[in-house]
């Protein structure tokens, strides 16, 4: 019986982690905003345990940080991190593009440019929440077509704060068009099988998207 419960408490702050873990990525916490451990509990229906290996869960992953005394911060996030985050990710995606093009199969290929079209008309309609998701699963595609399980794990290592950051880039419905044709240019680079071509487009796309985050960050 007290196996079965731990497995049950465990199942539970699980749960409560992703729910958290979400509406941070998501901005429903601002930066810096307290999370405080019996307003979650009563809001959530449960205990404050659960709440609390939840948060010291999110602590791990620098998304809360505890605050002496005053509970618990939804983490604050820097132009330094995002400049960084930009960094980490022009290096891993151009590894990425250069095993892409070597690997990338014709139904890859097909799927890719489905998930542009996907794109483009998001775009068209100004479909903000619809165009993050199809944006991450455009770059999610190009890391699965390198066939290496360690691209796509050193993907999802900061995918949180790459979320975040994207977020930053496509609330501005003028960036959008741009966006879409950054994409379109990834995705030309791929299709014709250009390597430097592919490391360029990477290039302006991630150093583009860091300067619109970084101005949204500003307004």
């Amino acid at each position: 019986m007290h196996q079965k419960g731990l497995e049950g408490l465990n199942s539970l702050a699980d749960e409560i982690t992703e729910l958290l873990r979400e509406r941070i990525i998501n901005g429903e916490y601002k930066m810096g905003e307290r999370l405080i451990e019996s307003k979650l509990a009563r809001e959530m229906c449960v205990s404050r345990t659960p709440i609390r290996e939840a948060l010291k869960q999110l602590e791990q992953e620098q998304l809360v940080e505890s605050a002496a005394g005053k509970g618990w911060r939804a983490k604050s996030f820097s132009q330094k991190d995002m400049a960084d985050i930009y960094e980490v990710r022009k290096a891993v995606e151009r590894l990425a593009i250069i095993w892409a093009i070597e690997n990338a199969n014709a139904k890859e290929l097909a799927a890719l440019k489905q998930q542009l079209d996907l794109m483009g008309f998001y775009t068209t309609q100004n479909y903000y929440a619809k165009l993050l998701i199809a944006n991450e699963e455009f770059h999610n595609m190009i890391y699965r077509m390198t066939g290496s399980r360690f691209i796509v794990q050193i993907l999802k290592s900061y995918q949180d704060y790459v979320h975040i950051a994207r977020m930053q880039t496509l609330r501005k419905e003028i960036n959008l068009p741009d966006i879409y044709k950054e994409h379109e240019a990834i995705y030309q680079a791929i299709e014709e099988r250009n390597i430097a071509a592919g490391i360029n487009a990477v290039d302006i796309h991630l150093d583009r998207s860091c300067r619109r985050a970084q101005e949204r960050w500003t307004e």
